[in-house]
């Protein structure tokens, strides 16, 4: 059985992730009304990826007979400024989910509680991929501006994630 603390702070994470893909999906109709499909491609499989690591914390929550406590969840913003200025917030946003997934797994240490942080250890090795990835394409953004034919370049080759 998990206990208490535990559980609030993976509800808190769980509704965390889900803000995530909120903000995803609203940063890809941003990109849409801009015409950076291929952007907006991207963000809307990242906002998929983020229910995808919602869905792992509930079932890790009830796997261990927690109880599922899901909060409101604030509306993203609507403006993000230019497709750069999107994926400059991605970043930024990553960086702070990094810090709240680093702050769940020391309270699991710090509680003992070894079931959690060994399963805390995917998503804190997630995150230096969702960092790095993110990273890369603000390097490459910054590199090209967001005016002129290579800005669509990147965009094109955004819309083949999968």
């Amino acid at each position: 059985m998990i206990g208490q603390p535990m559980q609030a702070a993976l509800n808190a994470q769980i509704n965390a992730e889900q803000f995530s893909a909120q903000l995803y999906l609203a940063m890809a109709a941003h990109c849409t009304t801009m015409s950076f499909k291929g952007f907006a491609h991207w963000l809307t499989i990242q906002a998929g990826e983020e229910t995808a690591h919602a869905t792992k914390l509930i079932q890790f929550l009830l796997d261990r007979g927690g109880r599922l406590e899901l909060k409101p969840i604030a509306a993203p913003p609507v403006d993000y400024g230019s497709v750069v200025e999107v994926f400059e917030k991605v970043l930024d946003h990553e960086k702070g989910v990094t810090v709240q997934i680093n702050n769940l797994f020391a309270a699991s240490r710090e509680a003992k509680d070894y079931a959690s942080e060994i399963a805390l250890q995917w998503y804190v090795t997630e995150q230096v991929e969702e960092e790095a990835k993110v990273s890369e394409i603000v390097d490459h953004m910054h590199a090209v501006g967001d005016k002129g034919g290579a800005i669509w370049y990147l965009d094109s080759r955004m819309a083949k994630r999968q």
